[in-house]
């Protein structure tokens, strides 16, 4: 059974930062493509970043140079460090792997960018 659970969301002023943390088990971790994907309110979950199982990366524009995707597949640990956050970066991340034809998603963490 696949599992993913976020962790390390919270409130943080704009300007500040925030690590993300997702862990995987369910499947052969160092294989898959992983991705972090946020959603506000009536909008469409959209993609952050994402790494590839050989560490290749690709960012949302929104985020390039501020957001790091990195991982560790002897730990079957995804993380999004995120730095400079604005206001408009607030929002529900959510970690995700496409396996076996199917997206996976794990529970969601709040991220607020607010004074």
């Amino acid at each position: 059974q696949v599992q993913l659970v976020e962790s390390g969301g919270g409130l943080v002023q704009p300007g500040g930062s925030l690590k993300l943390s997702c862990a995987a088990s369910g499947i052969g971790f160092n294989t898959y493509i992983m991705g972090w994907y946020r959603q506000t309110p009536g909008n469409q979950r959209v993609l952050v970043a994402a790494i590839s199982s050989g560490g290749s990366t690709n960012y949302a524009n929104a985020v390039k140079g501020r957001f790091t995707i990195s991982r560790d597949n002897a730990k079957n640990m995804v993380y999004l460090q995120m730095n400079s956050l604005k206001p408009e970066d607030t929002a529900v991340y959510y970690c995700n792997v496409y396996y076996n034809f199917r997206d996976y998603w794990g529970q969601g963490t709040q991220v607020t960018v607010s004074s």
